[in-house]
Parts: structure tokens; sequence; C-alpha cells
């Protein structure tokens, strides 16, 4: 009787034990995976261009809308970043965001690319680039009109985000 009572005051000891450590080494909030299924691609585009609008219409700036055809270069983008296992502009076959834009068909001119290799999600991801003067100064482009917002996640959940900015203007051809 004594070791089935010790044993449930044991039981009860353990489940009061506290939880695991939410904060890493350097004293910063370990990562929680962001999983994102297939269905929510819609809202989380969605949600991101509404946040960027609401930012662009805080400064005085026309809104912008959801283009396919830099959404497709984006996407592409995302995916090669996490092949390559690092986050830099340029494609493994040396393309650059200006030339994976034209290869999506996209007719208006490129203004700019931001990318991010985090565990963030899409609205922490917007609010450090808006933290950093040049990622702002993209986000908040007076001629930008369109945009494309696309990421791939890996296993691990480690996401690739890559955002596209485009706009009127004479379309600006790469060198062949």
């Amino acid at each position: 009787m004594f070791r089935v009572l010790l044993s449930l005051v044991l039981l009860a000891l353990a489940a009061c034990s506290p939880p695991p450590p939410t904060l890493g080494a350097d004293g910063k909030p370990l990562p929680q995976v962001y999983n994102i299924r297939a269905a929510d691609t819609g809202r989380i585009q969605f949600a991101m261009l509404d946040s960027v609008n609401v930012l662009r219409q805080a400064a005085g700036l026309p809104q912008l809308a959801l283009n396919a055809e830099l959404t497709a270069a984006a996407a592409t983008h995302a995916r090669d970043m996490a092949v390559q296992n690092r986050p830099w502009h340029f494609g493994s076959d040396g393309s650059s965001p200006l030339e994976r834009a034209a290869r999506a068909g996209y007719p208006g001119q490129f203004r700019g690319e931001l990318i991010s290799e985090t565990f963030e999600t899409e609205l922490e991801t917007l609010a450090a680039w808006m933290a950093e003067p040049a990622t702002r100064d993209v986000i908040l482009d007076p001629a930008a009109r369109d945009m494309g917002f696309a990421w791939y996640q890996e296993p691990s959940g480690k996401l690739w985000w890559t955002l596209v900015l485009g706009g009127a203007g004479p379309r600006i051809v790469p060198n062949a």
C-alpha cells in the first residue's frame, strides 16, 4: 500500500514539474514551429497583402494588388533558397530577381525583392523587414503597384519567405 501511495505522490509531483525552458542560451525565445498547410495559402497571402497595404496607406502611398506572375517568381525563389540553404537574391542558376520576374511573365517594372530564412510567421517577418531601412524602403516604394508573395516550408518548419514588388513604368529587360 505504501508503494502505491508513494508512486501516486511521485506521479503528482512529476506532473507539477515546470515546463521545459522557452528561452535559448542567448535569452531569446526558442523558435516555435509555424506549420503552414496548403489550405492556408490564400489566407496568408492576403494577410500579408492587407498588412502591407495598411503600412502603405499610413505613409500616404497607393495600395498594392496581389499579382500571379510575381507570386510565381517569389515561389520559385523561396524553394530555390531552401535548395541552396542560404537566403540570398541570386538563384542557383545565377538568375537575379529582375530575371525571375521577367521569366514569370510579369509585364511591369520590377521594383524590389525581400527574402527571409526564419521560423517566424509572415507578420513577424514583415515587422522585421519594416525595422530595417533598406527593406522598409522596398515595401514603401511609391512606384510599386503589384506584389507577389510566397514561401517554402521545410519539414523542420524552417520558412523561406519571398516578397516581390513591381510597378508601372517601362519594363526593364534583363541582359540575355
